[in-house]
């Protein structure tokens, strides 16, 4: 990956924080036809997403730890209490997004939510670490591209795995390397609740600390993500209608459901909420006893347990890439035209016609 100093970007930071307010007039729309026309394309490119399950450990709740839920799964929005509460309300399946377009592209963020980032002493994993922390949230950006059909071509995917950002392109993408390499193939897969089963991205997250990645990508050249989904534990997402808990730690067929980044009362709208946030760009998450089993930080071999640790989209952030925090859903346009290059590439960024982080 390309690399940036850290005064540099701090700087590139400090300037986006300073303009953001100030962009309220870009592009967007309150047409119910173009929100209702938004939903339908992050429901088009949701991903089958196949997360990676451990049944070990005392922090594990026998796998439930892995299960993708909201942050709201125990009722309320106190994010503080959601590592006690993991094993007490069942885990329905859901992910957030966002849409941001330019006339070229249409850029979908979706987050991968668990109530926690876990250890059980294991660094075989890649990105797996010996700390854990109440609340986790990686995600993967969606790019498509606007070339006049119902729901454009895709083009590219970017995930995230804590404080790195890797980088996907499709059989058929003309997408290149930019200012970063291209790390890989992204797998796309069909779905068997589609009617119309069109290719959809294919996303995995490893198990305990949940860095997200291509399906095909291997974390290590001797352990693969195929390989886990082919012989070990590990549950398979679809979008749907329903938002369904796992019957099992190895359950291959579980419905998820979209939440709108958006909402009213939701995600964005909760920023302030400091139940639920610790800052704007932090979901908040303490290291408090737990009257239900083994508190945060008591995984096997686990050093700590990190306080407020998990990032919404806005917050996402490459350690060493050009673009500022944040920049992966805020401002995807310069992100994706500073890490790829493409057939008819313009000189700049194209402006937004539509990204409410900016209103």
């Amino acid at each position: 990956m390309a690399t940036v100093s850290v005064r540099v970007k701090t700087l590139i930071a400090a300037f986006v924080t300073v303009l953001l307010p100030a962009a309220g007039a870009i592009g967007v729309s309150a047409s119910p036809a173009a929100a209702a026309e938004r939903a339908d394309l992050a429901s088009w490119w949701a991903p089958v997403h196949f997360q990676d399950v451990d049944t070990t450990g005392n922090t594990s709740l026998a796998g439930k730890s892995d299960y993708l839920t909201s942050y709201d799964f125990d009722g309320d929005l106190n994010g503080r209490n959601n590592w006690e509460n993991t094993g007490r309300y069942a885990l329905s399946a859901h992910l957030y997004y966002s849409v941001v377009q330019t006339s070229g592209f249409t850029y979908l963020s979706y987050l991968f939510f668990h109530p926690r980032d876990w250890s059980d002493g294991s660094l075989s994993d890649y990105e797996a670490d010996l700390s854990e922390h109440e609340n986790d949230a990686e995600g993967v950006l969606v790019v498509v591209k606007n070339d006049g059909s119902a729901y454009g071509k895709l083009e590219a995917a970017i995930t995230v795995a804590h404080k790195d950002c890797y980088s996907y392109v499709p059989a058929g993408s003309d997408f290149s390397s930019g200012a970063e390499d291209i790390d890989g193939l992204l797998t796309t897969t069909t779905d068997p609740h589609d009617a119309e089963q069109h290719q959809r991205p294919w996303t995995a997250e490893q198990s305990k600390s949940h860095a997200a990645w291509s399906f095909g990508a291997s974390r290590k050249p001797s352990d693969a993500l195929q390989t886990q989904y082919r012989s070990g534990d590990g549950v398979l997402y679809y979008p749907g209608s329903t938002a369904e808990a796992p019957s099992s730690a190895n359950d291959r067929d579980v419905q998820y459901t979209l939440i709108d980044i958006f909402a009213p009362g939701g995600m964005w709208d909760s920023r302030t909420n400091t139940s639920l946030f610790a800052t704007t760009s932090a979901f908040a998450g303490d290291n408090s006893s737990n009257p239900y089993g083994a508190k945060c930080g008591a995984g096997a071999a686990a050093t700590s347990c990190e306080t407020n640790s998990a990032n919404p989209p806005w917050a996402w952030d490459d350690h060493n890439d050009r673009p500022a925090p944040g920049a992966l859903a805020t401002d995807p346009a310069y992100l994706v035209w500073d890490y790829f290059a493409w057939s008819g590439k313009p000189s700049s960024p194209e402006a937004y016609t539509y990204n409410p982080y900016r209103s």
